[in-house]
């Protein structure tokens, strides 16, 4: 089990899960819904999240002995990331625009909105 889906985790499923999903998957999220409280831009979301990944290969090297400079690997945790960080934003934008402009929009699930008829 351990080296079964190489192509996704380096080390272990559970060090993958833990280091990746969980801990900085759980920042990412933070970041969107704080980029998306601020109103800011995607791109600028995007480029945190570029460097949570660089952060994220660091633990993956320093707790766990895996490789600090691979690409595929880095590139795995920045769509990981990014998955969770554009989640958090249109979960948050998707509140603010139906508490702040609830006469106009309704909730259309967990992150959408539509127009009222």
């Amino acid at each position: 089990m351990e080296k079964a889906n190489a192509l996704f985790w380096e080390v272990s499923f559970g060090e993958f899960f833990l280091v990746t999903v969980l801990l900085a998957g759980g920042a990412a999220y933070l970041t969107g819904r704080a980029i998306a409280r601020a109103w800011q831009p995607n791109l600028l979301l995007a480029a945190y999240i570029v460097l949570l990944a660089a952060a994220t290969r660091f633990i993956h090297f320093a707790l766990f002995s895996g490789s600090l400079l691979t690409l595929h690997y880095y590139l795995v945790d920045l769509v990981v990331l990014l998955f969770f960080a554009f989640l958090g934003k249109r979960i948050t934008r998707a509140r603010q625009m139906t508490t702040q402009y609830c006469f106009h929009y309704s909730r259309n699930g967990p992150i959408g909105w539509r127009a009222k008829s």
